[in-house]
Formats: C-alpha cells, structure tokens, sequence
C-alpha cells in the first residue's frame, strides 16, 4: 500500500521531534502550529502509528515508534536536499557527464579536434562521444541517451531542434589521373556513363541519389560502401568517381594515391551541417556550454579537419 505523504509533512514532523513542542517548532521554522499538528496528525494515520505522547501544557515526548522514524525521517530528507543540490549543479555550473554523437562520415575529421579542445577548457565535464548513421543517432537522441549530434538537416523528426551552423555544397571527387581533374568545375551529366561509387548510408544515399534524379539521369552504380575512405581510395585508383560534402584536409586517399575535389556546376540541394537536440528539454549548463563551443568551432570560415566553404 502506498503511504501519502510529502517531504514537507516529513520536515514538520522533524522540527516538533526535535523541539519537542508543537509551539517551539513553529517558532523554529515559522510555520503555524495547526500546519504543523496538521501534517504530525497525517503521518500518524498514514503509518498507523503513534509517533508522539501529548503531555497537556508540557509539549511532546516520542515514542519509540517516533524514535526511530524521525532518524530516518531526517535521512530521507538529508537525501532529497542532495538530490535537489546535484540537480541545481547539473543545471547550472559547467561539470557532470554529458554524450554526443556525430555523423560518422563527419566524425574522423570534427570529432578529434573537438572533444579535445573542449575536454581541455573543461575538464570537470565528462564528455563521451561516439560516431554513427543518420537514423541511430536521430533515435537515442529522441531517447534521450545522447544531448546532442553533430549531423546534416536530413529526416530530422519534429521533436528535434535543429540548429544550422554551416552550409556544405556537394562535390565531385575523381582520381587525380582523370580526364577532368583539371577543370574548375564539373557538370553531373558528364560523368553520365562513368561508374558512380555510392555512399551506401541511411538517409546519405537517398540524398545523393537525389541530386542524380534532378539532374534528370540514374547514374550508373559501380560500387556501394557504408566506408567514405574505402570510396575514397577506389576514387584515387581510378574506379569511378563519388559525390562528398565533407572534405578532408587532405587530398590524401588512404593508399597514399591523390583524389581531386570539383565543384559541381549548377544549382544543387547543400548539405547543412549543424547541431540537433530535444526541442522540448530544458538544456543543462554542461550542454549549452558544449553547443556553444561548436558554433564557436564550425562556421563558414572554419571546421576541424576540413575544408571549410569561404
């Protein structure tokens, strides 16, 4: 059976365990003498005990049954105040645990250089992080496992914000050996009949497979890999080209050959890398602090390990 009882009725019980007198108790916590006899009368019923002897003018003495109930009386309260203190510090000073999750074709370049830099301005945080498709990351995010993901304005689900930070438009890569390696840009429709090395992500495919179908063609399909660096070093050996809106650093494929990056002539959908959350929480300092440190990090001008848009 469920006892109906409230951490205040619990405190009046205290302050007149303690004092002994109904009277002295409310003078102690300034709280009215009925309140008081009011909530020790609750407990009472609610326990099916009787926790004081009332001595006529001499206040109250306490049974052994209030013995021992107001030491634990006073351990449950003496909880619940660091309950609310653990809660008062997660909310508002920059410490506890916080997880994120980044797009995993996003997370070799940003994730590195950002959870270092914000591990060293912070390290009474305890930050986890981990990399993963689309849908994954969108899902323990609605779960609430993770408080933030870095990824592309891609199927976001209506109880997540998402918050922009910087616009990513597509690009072509090629071996550095092929016949257009050399052009400042490049249109779709000429690598028509040229074996196409497909992201074979979740929500990844279907958007680059879009920008083929605005195009007005399907391309041909050579390869599918769930591994941007296994296309990338097929692209460097010269297996057929693929499509990317992250852009390492580096022109490097992992075998050590070189992939070229050109723009893609025309007007084609960007991908919009930004931050995404629970629209409906109310965000702890640990987490705000970390979005503030990504817009801080990502911007048009600037991104961990990548070639930023300006």
């Amino acid at each position: 059976m469920a006892l109906r009882i409230s951490l205040r009725q619990l405190e009046y019980f205290i302050a007149a365990g303690d004092a002994r007198s109904i009277t002295i108790a409310s003078e102690r916590i300034n709280i009215s003498p009925p309140s008081i006899s009011m909530a020790v009368s609750h407990l009472e019923k609610e326990f099916g005990l009787e926790l004081f002897v009332r001595h006529h003018a001499q206040g109250l003495s306490l049974t052994p049954a209030g013995e021992q109930l107001l030491v634990r009386a006073k351990a449950l309260v003496g909880q619940a105040e660091g309950l609310t203190s653990l809660a008062w510090e997660l909310g508002t000073q920059i410490k506890g645990r916080l997880a994120v999750g980044c797009l995993v074709t996003l997370a070799p370049m940003i994730l590195p250089e950002l959870t270092h830099a914000f591990s060293m301005a912070y390290p009474t945080v305890e930050l986890s992080a981990r990399e993963d498709n689309q849908q994954r990351l969108l899902a323990d995010l609605v779960s609430a496992r993770l408080g933030s993901v870095i990824t592309y304005d891609l199927d976001i689900p209506p109880a997540v914000a998402f918050e922009p930070l910087v616009s990513l438009p597509p690009h072509v890569l090629v071996s550095e050996h092929h016949a257009l390696a050399g052009r400042d840009e490049i249109d779709l429709r000429e690598l028509e009949q040229e074996p196409f090395l497909l992201l074979d992500l979740p929500i990844s495919a279907e958007y680059f497979m879009s920008l083929f179908f605005a195009a007005g063609f399907e391309p041909r399909i050579g390869y599918r890999s769930g591994n941007q660096e296994v296309l990338r070093t097929m692209v460097a050996n010269g297996q057929g080209y693929a499509l990317a809106n992250a852009l390492p650093r580096s022109d490097w494929a992992l075998d050590g050959r070189r992939v070229v990056r050109l723009p893609l002539k025309g007007h084609h959908r960007a991908m919009t890398l930004g931050l995404a959350r629970l629209a409906e929480i109310h965000p702890t300092r640990v987490l705000t602090t970390f979005e503030e440190h990504c817009r801080h990090c990502i911007s048009d001008t600037y991104i961990p390990g990548m070639v930023a848009p300006a």
